[in-house]
């Protein structure tokens, strides 16, 4: 079984910083090792939308709203994802969910995290 558990929201005020982690725990990594991550976020009343994903080689694709804003990166060796979030705004309030997929044999698995709370507000 794999678990996605984040860390590192809260409240910060327009123009701070926040950094999200999402660790990956698993007992097959070693055979079935992550693809994939990435960060989606869900604003009330809204769908839930890609941030940004980065692949096992570390190639990254970010939504417009966020580019030049965050940054994300990852630790293969840890299974973790980073997303570093800066010149935030009110618009940025969200729950951000932790996304990771790997393929075992041929079928594509997809793993979500529990979610953490990002508020951005004055």
């Amino acid at each position: 079984q794999v678990q996605l558990v984040e860390s590192g929201g809260g409240l910060v005020q327009p123009g701070g910083s926040l950094t999200l982690s999402c660790a990956a725990s698993g007992r097959t990594f070693s055979i079935y090792p992550m693809g994939a991550m990435g960060w989606y976020r869900q604003a009330p009343g809204n769908q839930r939308e890609l941030v940004a994903d980065i692949t096992s080689g570390g190639d990254t694709n970010y939504a417009d709203s966020v580019k030049g804003r965050f940054t994300i990166s990852r630790d293969n060796a840890k299974n973790t994802v980073y997303l570093q979030m800066n010149s935030l705004k009110p618009e940025d309030t969200a729950v951000y969910y932790c996304n990771g997929r790997r393929m075992i044999g041929v079928i594509l698995q997809e793993y979500w995290g529990q979610g953490t709370q990002v508020t951005v507000s004055s």
